[in-house]
C-alpha cells in the first residue's frame, strides 16, 4: 500500500500505480486541501488501478493524530480523554468511543476513505516514549480493551473498517520508531498478561498494523515487523490474529538497511502487505521491486478483509454529534 506526494496525482504516480497495482493507499495531511479535492483524489487513486473498491486508509484517531483538521472536520478528543471519561463513567466512556468512531465514518466515508487506522491498543508503561502517550485509552488492559472494542464497533457501524495497532504492543517502547529502533527488555510472561491482552480480545478484527519494536525475550534480533518468531508464535499463535497483517511504515528509521532490504525482511517475517507512506518515488520503486504478487494466505486475508465491509447503519449524524458534545462536556 502506497501514499502519494501531494493533493493530486502526478502523471508519474498515475503511471506507477497503473503498472504495479497496489492493494490499497494511505492518505496524510499533505494530501488534504479540501473535501472536494480529497474526494477527487480518492477517485483518481482507484481509477489508476482500475479497482473501484480499493481500500484507502487514513490515521484519524483524534487528539494529536488527526489528519483531517478543523475547519474541514471537528477537532476530536484524544484516546486518553475518552479513557478519562470511561474511568469516571464507564457507560459514558464506551458510548463516546463508539460515537466518535461513527462520526469519523460520517466525515470520511463520503470522501472515499474506507479504513481508519484505529484503535490504538497499546498500553503505555513507565519509561515508554510519548509517541503513544495520550493516544492510548488507558494504562490497563481492561480499559484499553473495552474502549478499543467500542471504537472498532463504531467504525464498522459506519461502513468502514478499523486497523488494530500496533500489534503486539508499542506502549513500552522507549523510543519513537520514526527515528530509532526501541528494545523492550520485559519477560514474555509479563507481555502476555498485559501488553498482548487487548490484541487477543480484538483478534477477530480484519486488519492489524505491526510494531517496529524488538521484544528481546522473544526475538532479540528483529523488530516484530520483521520477526518470523513474533509473527508466527505471538501474533498468529498466542494472540490468535488471522486477519490481514500490514507493516507499519517501511520508511521509519526503526528499520535498518535500504528499502530493498527492509521490504524483503518484512515479507520474510510474515507480514501480508507492506505500507509505504511518504510518496518518495525512488523509495517506492525499491519497495515494489521486491514485493511479491498477492497469493496464498496473504491473498486469502486481503479477500477476507474486503468481505468484512458492511453497509453503514441508519444513525442520525446530527443527533450523534449533539450527544457526543454532551458526553464530552460532562467529562
Amino acid at each position: 500500500m502506497f501514499g502519494c506526494a501531494g493533493p493530486q496525482l502526478s502523471v508519474e504516480e498515475r503511471a506507477f500505480f497503473a503498472e504495479h497495482r497496489p492493494w490499497g493507499f494511505i492518505l496524510f495531511g499533505r494530501n488534504i486541501v479540501s473535501l472536494e479535492q480529497v474526494t477527487e483524489l480518492c477517485a483518481d487513486l482507484r481509477e489508476s488501478i482500475s479497482r473501484p473498491d480499493a481500500p484507502i486508509l487514513i490515521d484519524q484517531e483524534g487528539g494529536r493524530v488527526q489528519r483531517f483538521k478543523p475547519p474541514l472536520v471537528p477537532q476530536y478528543p484524544s484516546g486518553a480523554e475518552l479513557g478519562a471519561l470511561y474511568l469516571a463513567n464507564p457507560e459514558a466512556g464506551l458510548r463516546a468511543a463508539w460515537i466518535m468512531s461513527r462520526l469519523h465514518a460520517f466525515d470520511l466515508l463520503p470522501l472515499g476513505i474506507t479504513v481508519d487506522c484505529l484503535p490504538v491498543l497499546d498500553i503505555p508503561a513507565p519509561g515508554g516514549h510519548e509517541v503513544i502517550g495520550s493516544r492510548a485509552y488507558g494504562v490497563t488492559p481492561e480499559v484499553v480493551t473495552a474502549m478499543g472494542t467500542a471504537a472498532s464497533a463504531g467504525l464498522k457501524a459506519g461502513g468502514m473498517l478499523p486497523v488494530i495497532k500496533h500489534i503486539p504492543g508499542h506502549g513500552r517502547a522507549g523510543a519513537d520508531t520514526h527515528h530509532e529502533l526501541p528494545r523492550v527488555d520485559v519477560a514474555r510472561a509479563e507481555l502476555s498478561a498485559r501488553d498482548f491482552a487487548p490484541f487477543k480480545a480484538l483478534a477477530g478484527e480484519a486488519m492489524a498494523m505491526s510494531a517496529h519494536v524488538v521484544f528481546t525475550d522473544i526475538d532479540p534480533e528483529h523488530p516484530a515487523t520483521t520477526s518470523r518468531k513474533v509473527i508466527e508464535e505471538v501474533i498468529r499463535g498466542e494472540i490468535g490474529f488471522d486477519g490481514l497483517l500490514m507493516s507499519d511504515d517501511v520508511s521509519m528509521n526503526a528499520l535498518s538497511g535500504d528499502f530493498v532490504a527492509r521490504t524483503g525482511a518484512i515479507f520474510a517475517g510474515g507480514c501480508d502487505v507492506i505500507l509505504h507512506c511518504n510518496g518518495v518515488p525512488a523509495e517506492m520503486e525499491a519497495v515494489i521491486s521486491v514485493t511479491p504478487v498477492l497469493s496464498g494466505e496473504a491473498l486469502r486475508r486481503t479477500q477476507a478483509a474486503m468481505e468484512a465491509f458492511k453497509p453503514a447503519d441508519d444513525s442520525n449524524e446530527t443527533v450523534l454529534r449533539d450527544e457526543f458534545e454532551a458526553l464530552m462536556a460532562a467529562s
